[in-house]
């Protein structure tokens, strides 16, 4: 399933004397990483450069990882960088071992400006730098501390991991967005080494062979990652084993829709089933909660007024117990084995990758150079959640196919439909009038309860002289027992967030719409995936603020 990614960006330089102690530190690093999390598998990812991209390669295979290259240049224009013999042996050893990712070339570079070292030849670099920066869920430096300006060197990749800019490949409005979001959800694990040569010592504050741990514009000295990471890999864990616990079901729901994917967006869309059936299954355990929880307080509520306005029901008191502890019960067990968090957490990792999967089968993801599906998604939430980015980046490691001729219609047609009939338009309008018809029926219970209260004081207020005690006491409990299940039914609708549905609803249901539109009034394939693209975006948007909304509404006892 879902593995933990490693990448490296390293100086190529590294003082000759360190390069035994650096890799004590990176055995020392893979081996804690096998300790802490012995359930992922786990990916390497280095360019193979001379220096610590090889040490580090080495290291990572003989802990048992996964080893991807992300090929700058083509092979026999890469190999022209290696000058001593034995690095080339050392590349095409590794190279022999290594799933190779083969980068394309950036928009208006040719081959012959690539043959001379240069500007071109380095832009590519920092391409290799941007993907392995952008793809990793831990990004190792083997770095000297100092900024040397050097386009795709390790000082701008370190930089551009962290706070998301790189100057002369990413676009502003990017940097923006990763500037903005402050890069905390990155974890950098820094080997202080020195370069050979007369300016090779490390930077003013460091010492050679140092280990930090870093995080935006934080620095810790401890040998662990912080905590809050630790959790956010773990997540990760608990994804892989409930895939695996409900494997079984998950296949057999995949079975019954004929799911036939493609080579290429097999993993995404196997990932994407997974996500998807979890989601579902652990929204049905929530609602179970919150039904059994929001009964047991109307019960509550109707136990406590029997006891207190009718005669000879005391054992109503023992009653009213037993249902708070039954709700307790309920509310704890839902809490400890956090079906709530899973839901949602499930949900936003399952639209994200729905259209990380119809965007890689249109071909969008190869319309771009730096942009990656997980660029956009959930940037303004918290750490924790950041296990679900890391999970899309993952997945993104294998390189898109070619699009068949018609993957493009059949995207169109799967993911937006028709009004009506299919797609996510179809599924919106559903929603839409199932969630409205929910509203309906909660606002309708209100007003039943209201104006049958009012009806009854009224009848009250006329006939209290006349009503016998009894009589009058048993209209009070209607009238308290109908106020209880108005307000209960009123806050469960709220736990739900009904009125908040309808609204996002509404709103996909809107940009679905739009997007068919303008599908419709264009036959250039080029703008279709520009609309796709488009919409992608909005939805993830909405995703990601639906999943903060809720987050905060989990099962809870005694608050009604």
């Amino acid at each position: 399933m879902t593995p933990l990614v490693v990448g490296v960006t390293s100086h190529r330089n590294i003082a000759a004397a360190e390069i035994e102690p650096i890799r004590q530190r990176l055995q020392a690093f893979f081996a804690s990483l096998k300790r802490d999390y012995p359930s992922l598998s786990l990916v390497a990812l280095s360019a193979l450069a001379e220096g610590g991209d090889q040490l580090f390669a080495s290291e990572a295979l003989a802990a048992g990882a996964r080893l991807v290259v992300p090929l700058p240049l083509p092979r026999e224009m890469y190999v022209e960088d290696f000058a001593e013999p034995a690095v080339r042996e050392g590349f095409d050893e590794l190279f022999q071992r290594a799933d190779v990712i083969r980068l394309p070339l950036l928009k208006s570079q040719s081959r012959e400006a690539l043959q001379a070292h240069g500007e071109a030849r380095n832009r590519q670099y920092a391409k290799a730098g941007v993907f392995i920066a952008s793809h990793a869920h831990i990004l190792v430096s083997i770095w000297d501390g100092k900024d040397s300006g050097r386009l795709g060197g390790t000082a701008q990749i370190v930089k551009y991991y962290l706070h998301g800019s790189l100057p002369g490949i990413i676009e502003h409005p990017r940097q923006a967005r990763h500037i903005l979001s402050g890069g905390d959800e990155h974890l950098l694990y820094h080997i202080v080494c020195s370069r050979e040569g007369a300016q090779g010592s490390v930077a003013e504050g460091l010492t050679a062979l140092q280990t930090l741990w870093r995080t935006g514009d934080h620095v810790s000295l401890e040998a662990e990652p912080p905590e809050e990471f630790d959790l956010m890999i773990r997540h990760m864990v608990e994804f892989n084993e409930d895939c695996e616990t409900y494997a079984p079901q998950i296949d057999a729901a995949a079975d019954e829709h004929g799911v036939s994917p493609s080579e290429s967006t097999q993993a995404v869309d196997r990932l994407f089933r997974c996500a998807d059936w979890l989601a579902m299954h652990f929204r049905k355990r929530v609602l179970l909660a919150l039904r059994v929880t929001y009964t047991l307080a109307a019960l509550m509520g109707i136990a406590f007024t029997l006891y207190a306005h009718l005669t000879q029901q005391n054992n109503m008191i023992y009653f009213f117990l037993l249902l708070f502890a039954a709700g307790g019960i309920v509310a704890a067990l839902a809490r400890r084995r956090e079906w709530h968090r899973k839901y949602l957490d499930y949900r936003a990792l399952a639209e994200g990758l729905r259209i990380q999967l119809y965007w890689r089968r249109a071909g969008i993801s190869k319309d771009t150079d730096h942009e990656f599906a997980h660029d956009n998604f959930l940037q303004k939430q918290n750490i924790e959640l950041g296990w679900i980015r890391n999970v899309m980046r993952a997945v993104g490691l294998q390189p898109p196919a070619k699009p068949e001729p018609d993957a493009l219609t059949q995207v169109i047609n799967e993911w937006v439909g028709e009004p009506g009939r299919s797609g996510q338009l179809h599924y919106f309008e559903c929603k839409t009038l199932e969630s409205a018809g929910l509203h309906h029926l909660t606002e309708t219970v209100g007003s039943i309860s209201l104006w049958t209260g009012i009806a009854i004081s009224v009848f009250l207020a006329i006939f209290a002289l006349k009503l016998p005690e009894d009589i009058k006491n048993t209209l009070v409990v209607i009238m308290a027992v109908l106020s209880i299940v108005a307000a209960v039914r009123e806050a469960y609708a709220y736990r739900k967030a009904d009125k908040e549905l309808i609204r996002q609803y509404r709103f996909m249901q809107r940009i679905f719409s739009g997007a068919r539109a303008a599908l419709d009034r264009t036959d250039d394939p080029a703008e279709k995936r520009g609309i796709l693209r488009s919409l992608g975006d909005a939805a993830l948007t909405e995703h990601a603020e639906w999943t903060l909304m809720r987050r905060e509404r989990q099962v809870e006892h005694s608050k009604f």
